[in-house]
C-alpha cells in the first residue's frame, strides 16, 4: 500500500514539472506572437530598415541569421561528427581519453561571450577575416561543437556492438562497418544534437558582437568577408540603442517573432528527417 502510494505521488510531481514546463514554454511563445505578429507583413519581410529604423523591413537581418545559421552548422556538424566516430570507434581506451571527453563536457557549459572574444581574437585578428560572416560562422561553430560532439558520442554508442561484429563477420572493414552499420541507426540521435545548436546559433548574441554583426548595413552582403545584420543583435540593438524606442519596440518583437518561427521551422525540418531515417532503419 505504502508503495503505490509513494508512486503516485511520484507520478503526481512528474506530472506537475511537464506541466510547469509546458506552461512557462507556452506563456513564452503566446508573449512572443501577441506582442510581434502584429509587425509581420509582406513589407517587414522583404524590406530594409528605414528612417533611422523605425520603419521598412527586416530582411537583411533575416538573411545575415541563415548564413551565420548556414556557415556554422556548415562547419562543427562534419568536424563534430568525426570527433565524435574517432572517439567512439578508434580512440584507444585509457584515461587521457576520459580527459578529453569531460573537456568537452566542461566546453559545452562556457559562456556564450568567452567564444566571442575568442573568435575576436583568433579569427578577426589573428588571421585578419575581419567582422565578417566567416567569423561569425566559425566561432559559433566553435561554440556549438561540443554540444554536436557530445549528442553524436551519446548515439554511436547507443548502437548495439552486435551491428559491428555482424559487419565483421561479413568481411567489412572498420569503415565501412562505421558508415554502413553503425551511423544509419545512429543518425537521429545525432541530428538531435544538431537540431539543438542549431537553436543556440540562431539566438545567440554575445558572439556575433564581437566577430560578425553590424546594427545597420545597406543592402546585403556579396562575400563571407563582410559584416553582417542578424536578429538577434537587431532586436538588442533596437531595444537598447533605438532612439525611437515607441516604433522600434513593435519592430524588435517582430523580429523576435520572426527567429522564433525560424527555429522552430529548422527544428521542425530536423525532426522529419529524423523521424524518416528512423522508419528507413527500423
Amino acid at each position: 500500500m505504502r508503495k503505490k502510494i509513494g508512486q503516485r505521488i511520484g507520478f503526481s510531481f512528474l506530472f506537475l514539472f511537464l506541466l510547469i514546463t509546458l506552461l512557462s514554454l507556452g506563456t513564452i511563445i503566446y508573449f512572443i506572437v501577441a506582442k510581434g505578429a502584429g509587425a509581420i507583413s509582406w513589407q517587414f519581410l522583404t524590406q530594409s530598415p528605414k528612417d533611422a529604423m523605425t520603419s521598412g523591413g527586416v530582411a537583411p537581418a533575416i538573411i545575415g541569421t541563415f548564413y551565420l545559421i548556414l556557415g556554422s552548422i556548415a562547419f562543427s556538424f562534419p568536424l563534430g561528427l568525426a570527433c565524435a566516430i574517432y572517439l567512439c570507434e578508434y580512440s584507444p581506451k585509457g584515461y587521457i581519453i576520459n580527459i578529453i571527453r569531460i573537456s568537452i563536457n566542461n566546453l559545452a557549459g562556457v559562456p556564450s561571450v568567452v567564444f566571442g572574444l575568442f573568435g575576436l581574437a583568433v579569427f578577426v585578428k589573428f588571421f585578419g577575416f575581419g567582422v565578417s560572416i566567416l567569423s561569425g560562422a566559425l566561432t559559433l561553430g566553435i561554440m556549438v561543437l561540443p554540444q554536436i560532439i557530445s549528442a553524436s558520442q551519446e548515439a554511436l554508442l547507443a548502437v548495439p556492438q552486435s551491428y559491428r561484429e555482424a559487419s565483421f563477420a561479413l568481411g567489412a572493414t572498420p569503415w565501412k562497418t562505421i558508415k554502413k552499420a553503425v551511423i544509419p541507426p545512429a543518425l537521429p540521435g545525432i541530428l538531435t544534437g544538431v537540431i539543438l545548436s542549431v537553436g543556440r546559433v540562431a539566438g545567440e548574441t554575445a558572439p556575433i558582437i564581437f566577430t560578425a554583426a553590424t546594427l545597420y548595413k545597406r543592402g546585403y552582403p556579396n562575400s563571407i568577408f563582410e559584416e553582417v545584420m542578424a536578429l538577434p543583435y537587431h532586436i538588442y540593438g533596437l531595444m537598447t540603442e533605438g532612439t525611437h524606442p515607441a516604433q522600434q519596440k513593435e519592430i524588435a518583437y517582430g523580429c523576435a517573432f520572426i527567429l522564433l518561427v525560424l527555429v522552430l521551422s529548422i527544428s521542425f525540418l530536423a525532426i522529419i528527417i529524423r523521424q524518416r531515417q528512423r522508419r528507413k532503419n527500423g
